[in-house]
């Protein structure tokens, strides 16, 4: 069987979707990155090789080596962590060549000896036979995940659809219209009362997932396991509801990274939400400019605006981001890491880690503050921080601590 390595070339600009992950964990689709490419491969994680920085973090949440080669001299299928999907030209990746995305310049993947694999990875050097990609494959803004949304979400139900031969019986009093496929995990729990709409796309409801009445679920869709979709709420197509959730309202378009909580009313459109985000009562975001321009976004708190080739768009929301009731997210907005937010005006542009925002103003975060609050919130979902996640943590609120005080 190919063995993969997935290397983080730490070229992107993807924050704040890897602030707490390497790009290999991001969740595009119902897959992330690294379980779509090695499903469809039908291939093993044989390392994972990151920035050092990124390093025992990795180590703690995957069995895979980190930042050495497996043992053996055979050929390694090396990929970027940043590519969401499969790629024909995988087809003419021979023993010895890379492939390269000819608007970054960036390596895609490679079929190499280990010996050559050692060199590439630790210097950089390629090897002499480089194909050359016209096509931008690989994340490299967190706006992206909408670029991909689409294709990695009808991907990622046809894998799962492929290696389920029958749907079975829906619960009773459960409504099924359309022709497309409505896939029910035996350990899932879906009320009566609930309307499954399959008339664009399939729907897939994950392992002891809950499905409350009311509920409708427009496909294609896909709820995570141990995920709750709560009464009454609508769940529009090109949803990816990740693990460990519990939504409401209405959603749209939009990617849940994971154990996130929208517990309430409000719209959520064309939007990714990071883990252990809390969006409160009425929090809802718009997708879409009054002009129906293309949503120009900033990467970064003081950068410049770029084009996103995107009409529709929402929020872009990192871990550990939490939302007062009735808040109003604009359109395009991106809000990093650990940042609370309790201010009556809408929030707009990109704001950066940590912020505590009010109608006072925006302070930092005092992360002792901070560090009590994730634990109890985590401590929900009976999950332990690990050592090496709140070193992480911590790093991250260092690189962008700034003079303001803290609240």
């Amino acid at each position: 069987m190919t063995r993969i390595v997935f290397f983080d070339d730490g070229l992107e600009q993807l924050r704040p979707l890897n602030d707490l992950r390497c790009a290999f964990d991001i969740r595009v689709g119902p897959l992330t990155n690294a379980e779509r490419l090695c499903t469809y491969l039908q291939a093993d994680v044989g390392a994972l090789w990151v920035p050092e920085a990124m390093a025992d973090l990795v180590r703690d949440e995957h069995d895979a080596p980190v930042n050495r080669l497996p043992a053996g001299d055979a050929p390694l299928l090396l990929l970027n962590a940043r590519l969401p999907m499969p790629i024909e030209e995988f087809a003419r990746l021979e023993p010895g060549s890379a492939l390269v995305e000819a608007q970054t310049d960036a390596v895609i993947g490679a079929r190499l000896a280990a010996d050559q694999a050692r060199v590439l990875l630790e210097s950089g050097t390629r090897p002499a036979n480089t194909i050359t990609i016209d096509q931008q494959v690989l994340l490299s803004r967190p706006w992206h995940f909408k670029t991909v949304r689409d294709a990695a979400l009808d991907f990622d139900l046809a894998l799962i659809a492929d290696g389920v031969a029958e749907d079975g019986d829906l619960p009773q009093e459960v409504m099924h219209i359309g022709e497309h496929r409505v896939i029910i995990d035996s350990t899932a729990l879906v009320y009566p009362g609930v309307t499954l709409v399959a008339e664009d796309g399939p729907i897939v409801i994950a392992e002891n997932a809950t499905v409350r009445p009311g509920a409708t679920i427009i496909g294609p869709a896909f709820i995570g396991s141990g995920s709750t979709v709560l009464e009454h709420a609508i769940i529009r197509g090109h949803t990816t509801i990740g693990p460990v959730c519990k939504v409401a309202g209405e959603i749209s378009g939009c990617v849940f990274q994971g154990y996130a909580n929208k517990a309430h009313d409000g719209f959520l459109g064309d939007s990714w939400i990071g883990e252990w985000v809390n969006l409160g009562a009425g929090t809802t975001n718009s997708n879409l400019l009054n002009t129906y321009a293309e949503v120009l976004c900033q990467q970064m708190p003081d950068g410049k605006r770029e084009r996103t080739g995107e009409t529709f768009l929402g929020a872009i929301v990192g871990d550990h981001v939490k939302t007062a009731i009735q808040t109003r997210l604009m359109t395009g907005c991106i809000l990093y890491t650990g940042s609370m937010f309790a201010q009556s005006a809408a929030v707009a542009g990109t704001i950066g880690p940590f912020t505590w925002a009010t109608d006072s103003g925006q302070r930092e975060y005092r992360l002792s503050k901070f560090l009590d609050v994730m634990r109890t919130v985590m401590g929900r979902r009976d999950v332990e921080p690990s050592e090496a996640y709140l070193k992480r943590v911590a790093v991250i609120r260092e690189e962008t601590a700034s003079p303001v005080s803290d609240s």
